[in-house]
């Protein structure tokens, strides 16, 4: 929490959280606009890289992004809008391996491509993921987070529908499951501050298919 947030003048109104605007003000529509937001987001990932929340203000933000910061307002109305793009803009990385994971010629490879997606989302970045969980969190994002839920959700299904699946009552419940599981661990291990990525996948690897093959046979 920055200190102006903590000093609080007894004529200040409290907003609501779900107040607070969250929508980007414009989307840029030309190559300059874009390369402008880009390098806002980043400079704001590397803030929270390096400085975590106490050091992320907008003044900081922009310029370490090299801009004013009147036209970072032109696009982020306040650091909450510009936290809501950037856990947007690495939600999208993540669901491009998702759904290249859902391309899978056997459940097997997509079950363990979608594990190697939620490592590598967690791991790329560690301490931009770990500030980005925490603010995912706080912030209301009820929308985005059941369309990454249900892209995350409909590739496990279809895993779970094809040949060499394990065979089970419900392919609806093993797909929460199997998402609470990875979701639960890769998270836990993002709060420790694990960085071995390699061992990571490992235990998330076995809990799956253990979980997975082990219903099977108790069927």
């Amino acid at each position: 929490m920055t200190t102006s947030t903590t000093r609080r003048s007894p004529r200040r109104r409290t907003i609501p959280r779900r107040a607070i605007p969250l929508d980007a003000r414009k989307q840029p529509t030309q190559r300059r606009a874009a390369a402008t937001v880009d390098a806002i987001l980043e400079a704001a990932a590397r803030i929270l890289e390096t400085s975590g929340l106490p050091g992320y203000t907008t003044n900081a933000v922009a310029e370490r992004a090299g801009v004013s910061v009147g036209s970072l307002y032109q696009y982020f109305p306040n650091r909450d809008a510009l936290t809501a793009a950037l856990i947007e803009r690495e939600s999208e990385s993540l669901l491009v391996d998702v759904d290249a994971a859902a391309g899978a010629a056997t459940c097997e490879a997509s079950l363990l491509a979608l594990v190697h997606a939620a490592v590598t989302y967690q791991m790329r970045r560690p301490a931009l993921a770990r500030v980005l969980d925490f603010e995912e969190r706080r912030l209301p994002l009820d929308e985005r987070d059941a369309r990454v839920g249900e892209r995350i959700h409909a590739a496990l299904v279809r895993a779970l529908g094809l040949g060499d699946a394990p065979q089970l009552d419900d392919r609806e419940t093993a797909a929460h499951d199997v998402f609470a599981m990875v979701h639960g661990m890769v998270d836990a291990a993002g709060e420790r501050g694990e960085t071995d990525a390699d061992a990571l996948e490992a235990r998330v690897r076995r809990a799956v298919i253990g979980y997975l093959w082990r219903t099977e046979q108790r069927r």
